[in-house]
C-alpha cells in the first residue's frame, strides 16, 4: 500500500509539472509574438536581432504544436485524458453541471469479431456523434480505448442523459456495414458531489461500474457509494493477511446420496471472519479476489486445505469426496493438473478425493479453454460438475460437448415447486435432459420433505441443502460421520 501511494505521489508531480511546463510555454509563446508584431520594420541594424526572433518564435511554435499533440487522442482528434485533467483543472471548484463517462458495452468483441480497423472506424464516429450531441462550452476526451468523458456546463437531467444514450445508440455504418451498439454511462451531479479531480473522477468510475454491475444504461453516483469501494479495498488489501493469519476458515456441506440416503460426498466452503468487517461472504469476496489477479493465492490455499484435511479424515475411516469450486482463472492456469498431482503424491491419497466444480456462468465466458483443462482434469481421473446449471444462459448446442460428469441444478428452480406446475416442468426437464447426456444430477437448497420427494420422483442422484445439513466445520462432520453415512 505504501509503494502504491508513493508511486501515485510521483505520477502527481509529474502530472503538476507538466502542467506548470504547457503554461509557461503558453505565455512565452504570448509575449513573444506580442513582442514580434510590436517591432517596427528594422534597420540593417536589426536584422540579426529579428532574425533570432523568428527562429526563436519558429521553436515555440513547433513546441506548442508538439504540446497539442501530446494533449490530444489521434485517432478521435479528441482531448486525451491528460488534457482533459489540465482543462478540468483550470475551471476548478468544478461545482456546476454534469460529467458523464460512457462506455461502449462489450467494445472488445467489435475488434474480435470485425477487425481493430471496423473498430477504430467506430470509436471516430462515436466521438463525432458525441460532439454534436454536447452544446457549446462542452468539455470531450476520450479517456482510454472505448470510454469517453463529456463535461457538461449545466446539469443533465435524467431525461436528458436517456436521450443521449438513445441517439447514440443510432446505427452507425462502417464501412458499408450497418451496425448498432449499446453504451453504458456513469453520471456525476457537480453541485452536490463536487470535489478534487480525482475524487470526481473516481464517483464517475464508480456510477459507471454500477450500471456495468447491474447492466443498465444510466447509473448515478449516489451518496454513500464511496463507502462500497472503500470496503472493496479494504477486502482486497486484506485478503493475503488473511490467508497467513488463519482469518479463512473451511465448512463442508454434506450432500446425500440416493438411493442409499447417506453422504458419500461435500462441498467445500469457505467463510471469512474478518476482525474490523466482521463475516465476509464468498459471495463478496471471490468476485474481487479474481477481479485483483489473486484468485490463484486463494485457490492454491482451498486445495492446500482441503487434501490435508482429506489426508486426517483418511486416517480417521472418514471416506468421502470433497468437491472444491474454481474459478475459470484458475481453469488457464498450467500448473492446476501438475499442482493436483503434487498433492496426492504428497499425502498418498487416491484421486477420487476430490472432485472440481465451475460455475456454468463463467465456464461460457472461455469456453474452449476450460473443455481443454476438463478434459485433462478428467484423464487424470478427476471428477468435474458444472455448478449453478441452468443459470449461465448457454447454448444447449454446448452441452453435448462438455466432458464434464455432473450438473448441479441451482435453487432458483426450486422456487413455487411444490405449487406451480411449470416450475415442476421445467425442474423435471432439466433433471431428464441432464440424465440423458450421461450426467448426474444434483440439486442445491433444498429445504423441505416435500421439495425431496417431488425430486426424487424426477430421478434426482443428490441433494444438497438445510434438510440433510448446513454447512459445518470439519470437528463437527467427524462427530457426526457415523450417521452421515449411514442415513437411509
Amino acid at each position: 500500500m505504501d509503494s502504491f501511494w508513493m508511486l501515485f505521489g510521483v505520477c502527481l508531480l509529474l502530472l503538476l509539472l507538466l502542467v506548470v511546463s504547457l503554461i509557461r510555454q503558453k505565455r512565452l509563446h504570448s509575449k513573444i509574438n506580442e513582442l514580434f508584431h510590436s517591432i517596427n520594420p528594422p534597420s540593417s541594424d536589426d536584422v540579426p536581432v529579428i532574425s533570432k526572433l523568428r527562429q526563436l518564435k519558429k521553436q515555440v511554435d513547433e513546441l506548442a504544436i508538439k504540446g497539442r499533440q501530446v494533449e490530444q487522442d489521434k485517432l478521435t482528434e479528441l482531448d486525451n485524458r491528460l488534457s482533459m485533467k489540465r482543462k478540468m483543472a483550470e475551471l476548478m471548484p468544478l461545482d456546476k453541471g454534469s460529467l458523464v463517462l460512457l462506455d461502449i458495452y462489450r467494445f472488445r468483441y467489435v475488434n474480435d469479431l470485425f477487425g481493430f480497423n471496423f473498430g477504430d472506424e467506430l470509436l471516430k464516429q462515436m466521438a463525432v456523434r458525441v460532439k454534436e450531441l454536447s452544446p457549446p462550452g462542452s468539455l470531450i476526451a476520450r479517456m482510454n480505448e472505448d470510454e469517453f468523458l463529456i463535461y457538461f456546463t449545466s446539469a443533465m437531467s435524467p431525461p436528458q442523459l436517456q436521450q443521449l444514450i438513445d441517439n447514440l445508440q443510432l446505427p452507425y455504418d462502417i464501412f458499408g456495414s450497418i451496425i448498432t451498439t449499446r453504451v453504458q454511462v456513469g453520471h456525476l451531479a457537480l453541485e452536490p458531489f463536487h470535489g478534487d479531480i480525482s475524487t470526481m473522477l473516481r464517483r464517475l468510475d464508480l456510477a459507471l461500474k454500477k450500471a456495468k454491475t447491474h447492466d443498465v444504461a444510466l447509473s448515478e453516483y449516489l451518496l454513500g457509494d464511496d463507502a462500497v469501494q472503500i470496503r472493496e479495498v479494504s477486502i482486497i488489501n486484506s485478503l493475503a493477511k488473511a490467508l497467513r493469519d488463519g482469518e479463512l476458515y473451511m465448512v463442508y456441506q454434506p450432500k446425500q446420496s440416493f438411493p442409499s440416503g447417506a453422504c458419500q460426498q461435500v462441498e467445500a466452503l469457505m467463510r471469512w471472519q474478518h476482525p474490523q468487517l466482521g463475516s465476509i461472504s464468498p459471495a463478496e469476496f471471490i468476485p474481487l479476489a479474481e477481479y485483483s489477479g489473486m484468485i490463484d493465492i486463494v485457490s492454491q490455499w482451498v486445495l492446500d486445505e482441503v487434501f490435508a484435511q482429506q489426508a486426517l479424515w483418511h486416517e480417521m475411516g472418514v471416506e468421502l469426496q470433497v468437491a472444491v469450486n474454481l474459478s475459470t482463472q484458475d481453469l488457464r492456469n498450467a500448473s492446476l493438473i501438475t499442482g493436483i498431482k503434487a498433492r496426492l503424491t504428497q499425502y498418498q491419497l487416491e484421486v477420487s478425493v476430490i472432485s472440481i466444480e465451475i460455475t456454468e456462468s463463467k465456464l461460457m465466458q472461455d469456453l474452449d479453454g476450460a473443455v481443454a483443462t476438463i478434459k485433462d482434469l478428467r484423464l487424470l481421473g478427476v471428477d468435474v460438475a458444472i455448478d449453478d446449471f441452468g443459470t449461465g444462459h448457454s447454448s444447449l448446442a454446448y452441452l453435448k460437448y462438455l466432458p464434464v460428469d455432473e450438473v448441479k441444478i441451482d435453487k432458483a428452480f426450486l422456487d413455487d415447486l411444490e405449487v406451480d406446475g411449470r416450475a415442476r416442468h421445467i425442474m423435471d426437464t432439466s433433471i431428464r435432459l441432464a440424465k440423458g447426456l450421461g450426467f448426474k444430477v444434483t440439486v442445491e437448497g433444498v429445504e423441505t420433505e416435500d421439495v425431496l420427494q417431488l425430486l426424487l420422483g424426477m430421478g434426482v442422484d443428490k441433494i444438497q441443502g438445510d434438510i440433510f445439513s448446513k454447512p459445518i466445520k470439519a470437528k463437527e462432520l467427524e462427530a457426526r460421520w457415523a450417521k452421515l453415512s449411514e442415513m437411509g
